[in-house]
């Protein structure tokens, strides 16, 4: 008995149905609908007939809801289980060949890297602030220039 809560708890933690879960879902709706029928026994009252309605809508549900997990689940470890049937065929069918790709080095060009020429002077924009600042102010300038010159 102390093994069934321990695994109860387990499941929690183990994704998709477990039978000790599906067990214990089982038991409490029957115990559930136990308590229904004796309440309604003893007051007569139709709304403990309803809930047992709903109750047992919900316990069916639920059943119906396992069962198809489980169909998915079969089905889908068939196909895989299919699959690698196919791929260890197809493997024992293929035949395996090495490609032997041999190159020369030219010697004739250097493998060092050579310093580029300067090519003019670099301008002082003097202390502007961070790069991005320079350029946008630049770019504004140069829009503020072609609107005047626009205007004229």
């Amino acid at each position: 008995m102390s093994t069934f809560f321990v695994d109860l708890v387990q499941s929690i933690f183990i994704p998709g149905p477990t039978s000790t879960l599906v067990l214990a879902t089982n038991v409490s709706f029957a115990c559930l609908q136990l308590v229904l029928l004796v309440l309604l026994l003893t007051t007569y009252s139709i709304h403990f007939a309803i809930l047992s309605i709903l109750s047992a809508g919900l316990w069916w549900g639920i059943n119906w809801f396992v069962t198809e997990v489980q169909a998915l689940k079969s089905q889908e470890e068939e196909e895989a289980r299919k699959k690698r049937q196919a791929d260890d065929a197809a493997d024992d069918t293929e035949t395996e060949a090495e490609i032997v790709v041999t190159t020369k080095k030219s010697t004739s060009g250097s493998t060092s890297l050579e310093p580029q020429q300067q090519r003019g002077d670099l301008k002082d924009r003097g202390d502007w602030g961070s790069r991005s600042e320079i350029s946008t102010e630049d770019e504004w300038e140069r829009v503020d220039e072609n609107e005047k010159e626009k205007e004229k």
